[in-house]
């Protein structure tokens, strides 16, 4: 079955990932109705898929020929597009983590329930080739992990445009923070516990710097201390830096486990250490993970069984991040059970 889509926003992943990757899955995706921010560039794009530029996400959601819409930017759209989607009854692919508050992430969550569409939140990091084998690792060789450490370091944003109308700021420490969180869950795979979390404030009262320390249970059955991740983001590079943000990047994720330890850097290279020795693995990529993931989202869609683990996971994720930000406001540990 083709499936006939919509596309609200670009993003910055637009041209390395999402193209390449709709035009690879042509015999699944129909490309029909495009909306940016920018129209130019909207029109752009509709023409390279034989598409049509549209004024509006809901006039895109409203379509009859529109089966799905991909939001693949949320930088100033927020939730509504999800919203929209839900009232014409059109699931959804989302790319970009929508980071609103707590209340806000409720009424996302109870309004796709209500609408019974197909949602799928874009989790990048769980295709990689270096967490599949990670996890491969940890099921045979490397055992339960114990400890995670997780490390974003970012440039700072040029100066942002003002806000037009009712539309709220984007906070990309947020969805950095979201993704991360993510990516620990699914590799610890176990039940949250609680979450401490503190923040550095830099010049004009900005946060430009996040950490948390998060408690997972124990595995059932077992005797055992509770896991932890400590997992931080910074942005406090300014853009004309190029060079300090790449300048002796820490792994991106290191994990202790049960017998032994492994260094992930994305998307595709693993060192890891056990009695043996150093193993250090540079992975192929089968398919790239635009093709994967929107792979998928066509299954989800195509699928008799409604699938909501991804709901959950994005809404656990945004949980966990706006916990750790009251924990760093009242300075106390947040439970999470």
């Amino acid at each position: 079955m083709k499936l006939r889509v919509g596309i609200v926003g670009l993003g910055a992943n637009w041209e390395q990932r999402y193209r390449p990757a709709l035009k690879a899955l042509s015999d699944r995706f129909q490309v029909r109705a495009v909306c940016a921010e920018v129209a130019a560039k909207a029109e752009q794009v509709a023409r390279q898929f034989d598409a049509e530029a549209v004024h509006g996400f809901r006039v895109l959601a409203a379509r009859p020929d529109i089966d799905a819409v991909l939001l693949l930017s949320s930088a100033w759209y927020g939730p509504l597009p999800i919203f929209a989607a839900c009232d014409f009854a059109k699931a959804v692919y989302c790319a970009a983590a929508v980071a609103v508050d707590g209340e806000r992430a409720e009424e996302i969550k109870r309004r796709i329930e209500e609408s019974g569409i197909a949602f799928t939140a874009e989790f990048p990091r769980r295709q990689s080739p270096a967490t599949l084998r990670l996890k491969e690792l940890i099921a045979t060789r490397l055992g339960p992990p114990q400890m995670l450490f997780c490390h974003a370091r970012r440039q700072t944003e040029s100066r942002p445009r003002p806000l037009m109308g009712n539309e709220s700021r984007r906070e990309p420490m947020v969805e950095d923070l979201m993704e991360l969180v993510d990516w620990c869950c699914f590799i610890m795979d176990r039940p949250l516990r609680s979450v401490w979390g503190v923040e550095h404030v830099g010049r004009g009262g900005k946060s430009d710097y996040q950490m948390m320390s998060v408690e997972f249970a124990p595995r059932e059955g077992v005797e055992e201390n509770p896991a932890m991740a400590q997992i931080s983001c910074g942005r406090y590079l300014p853009p004309q830096w190029q060079e300090a943000v790449a300048f002796r990047p820490p792994a991106e994720l290191q994990v202790c486990c049960e017998h032994g330890i492994a260094f992930v850097d994305l998307p595709a290279t693993l060192v890891w250490f056990d009695e043996a020795g150093r193993h250090q693995e540079s992975l192929d990529q089968d398919r790239p993970v635009g093709e994967q993931l929107l792979t998928q989202f066509h299954r989800a869609v195509t699928s008799l069984v409604r699938r909501t683990q991804d709901l959950e996971d994005a809404y656990r994720a945004l949980r966990v991040v706006m916990a750790a930000r009251e924990s760093a406001q009242t300075g106390r540990r947040i439970s999470l059970e």
